[in-house]
């Protein structure tokens, strides 16, 4: 059974958010593995914070019937999609792994490209599967972390109720 992770972020309402979309997760992927939440400038727009944590959990599900999960938690907490780039939004969660499977198809990109990009998404990986090793390179993300040297991206710990 594949173990999943995901990222997951909010600038707008992003305490009801974050619990909303971890209540929904637990609800169908329970138990959770939670990492910090942390909280970061946005990236590339001006912006109210993020919120930033990752969360795991073991699934038999397919990879592209968990993706589809993922789309119906963010619509039901108001995701719109308004194009490509960078802007605010109330949910975004991102399929980071999917077991140790390397995916690179139309639409479907596995591990994702960002977790060595991102503080907010590298972060809080590392905190919770420190060595776990990314499928294609076989560095751990406690490695990656240590290496991690872009200083633009500040990100702190929050202390945050999951309401779990």
């Amino acid at each position: 059974m594949p173990r999943v992770f995901i990222s997951i972020g909010s600038n707008i309402d992003r305490e009801r958010n974050i619990r909303g979309a971890l209540q929904a997760l637990n609800a169908v992927y329970a138990p959770l593995i939670l990492s910090s939440v942390y909280e970061s400038e946005p990236l590339g727009f001006e912006g109210d914070n993020f919120y930033n944590l990752v969360a795991a959990f073991n699934t038999d599900e397919a990879v592209k019937k968990v993706r589809a999960e993922l789309a119906h938690i963010e619509i039901a907490h108001g995701r719109a999609r308004q194009g490509s780039g960078w802007h605010s939004r109330t949910l975004d969660l991102d399929l980071l792994l999917y077991g140790n499977h390397a995916i690179h198809e139309p639409g479907l990109d596995i591990p994702r490209a960002e977790i060595g990009k991102h503080a907010y998404i590298l972060r809080p990986l590392a905190e919770i599967a420190p060595e776990l090793r990314h499928p294609e390179t076989g560095v751990t993300y406690a490695k990656m972390w240590d290496n991690f040297d872009d200083k633009h991206q500040k990100l702190w710990k929050v202390e945050f109720d999951t309401g779990l």
